[in-house]
């Protein structure tokens, strides 16, 4: 839309070349141009080895382009002198909860990156009980993370981030280690947090997660091969076929039972929005409203 906002990151013409010791350069991404709004989902999918998590990693200035740029709220993340203020925009999450917690109680781990901002203790109590209430850990505070589900310490790194008040949460592989409970837990906390204004990238393997995003974006070989709405994206069979991926069972569901004659309206990505229009199909043959 043409009265839309800036984009809170904007990425032109970014390449990155990951430059071994010994041995040749691996080309990572090539040219890559991307927008990323604030309030909007983007899901990232793509095979191994497509380039989503170095694109991750560039977002928050852990790389840095061998070509191109990337820009964050104005800051250009090849100054040196902005990579602080870059990090404190964009928090990320990853893919191994155990590995972002590092307090011996819920809450001490989410105050510990405003500590390190040197932030005065009433500031820091108001952040961590907010970021808490957040992602709805209030009642665990106090709780030792080691005692915590897969999902449940997702969600404290999550609170860890948010009490630093970013503007953008990258979520690379977040839910890949957890149990279906733990990826509805945090998923949930993720959308929340979508509708409340943060930006978000989701880079994931899941098909279904994806579907939840406002935009998915198809990498491949380091290149953006398909971007648009989840239905749109959904819709290009010939191209995820050609690319080793798959729709979501239920876009798959809802395609077979097109075919077999069920009248059903197109873009169907959830299984509620699927079995809603398998009952209305059902009316209207019984010759119902």
């Amino acid at each position: 839309m043409s009265d839309r906002a800036p984009a809170l990151i904007r990425v032109r013409g970014l390449s990155h070349t990951y430059e071994p010791g010994a041995g040749e350069p691996v080309p990572a991404l090539r040219g890559v141009d991307l927008d990323v709004h604030r309030g909007e989902c983007i899901a990232l999918i793509g095979g191994n080895g497509s380039g989503k998590s170095t694109l991750a990693k560039h977002l928050n200035a852990l790389l840095l382009p061998t070509a191109g740029e990337v820009i964050v709220d104005g800051l250009d993340t090849r100054d040196r002198d902005a990579v602080w203020a870059v990090r404190q925009r964009v928090g990320m999450i990853f893919e191994h909860p155990d590995d972002q917690l590092i307090a011996a109680v819920v809450e001490e781990d989410v105050a510990f990156g405003c500590e390190n901002l040197g932030l005065p203790p009433t500031e820091i109590r108001s952040r961590v009980d907010e970021a808490l209430r957040t992602v709805g850990l209030e009642a665990l505070r106090r709780r030792p993370p080691h005692l915590l589900s897969g999902g449940q310490k997702q969600r404290v790194a999550i609170a860890g981030v948010l009490a630093m008040r970013p503007r953008c949460l990258v979520l690379d592989e977040a839910t890949s280690m957890l149990d279906p409970a733990g990826q509805r837990e945090v998923m949930e906390t993720v959308l929340r947090l979508r509708d409340e204004g943060l930006a978000l990238v989701l880079i994931t393997h899941s098909m279904e997660e994806a579907a939840l995003a406002d935009r998915v974006v198809v990498l491949a070989g380091g290149t953006v091969a398909l971007s648009g709405t989840p239905s749109d994206v959904f819709a290009r069979d010939d191209v995820l076929r050609r690319l080793r991926l798959e729709a979501p069972p239920i876009v798959a569901l809802a395609r077979g039972l097109a075919a077999a004659g069920v009248p059903l309206p197109p873009g169907l990505l959830t299984a509620p929005q699927l079995a809603d229009a398998v009952a209305a199909a059902y009316r209207r043959g019984r010759g119902g409203a």
